[in-house]
């Protein structure tokens, strides 16, 4: 299986500048969740380098880039996600989430 994901400088500045806008957004409680990952929700470890840790950030393609390689670089396709999260989706559609808690436990 061949990769469709092209590696250059503009893909590794635009992996920066979306950590980095999920560092802006985790800092402020008011923006906090945009900088979640999508997959689970959870809070993301912005204080370490992206993909050096499974809780770290790894930007996060939507629309597969293997299905749709044309939207590698679009923002509106781009997610912020746990390195670990990202990986274990791989190229699959995301797993349904348990939808809203009735309380916090």
């Amino acid at each position: 299986m061949s990769s469709h994901r092209v590696s250059t400088r503009a893909w590794s500045v635009f992996r920066l500048e979306y950590f980095e806008e999920g560092k802006r957004l985790d800092a402020y409680p008011d923006t906090r969740h945009q900088a979640n990952c999508w997959l689970f929700g959870m809070r993301i470890n912005y204080t370490v380098p992206a993909n050096s840790t499974p809780d770290s950030h790894n930007l996060d393609h939507f629309y597969p880039v293997r299905d749709y390689p044309e939207l590698q670089h679009d923002p509106a396709n781009s997610r912020h996600s746990h390195a670990e999260c990202n990986t274990g989706r791989g190229a699959d559609a995301p797993l349904p989430g348990l939808g809203i808690l009735s309380r916090n436990w």
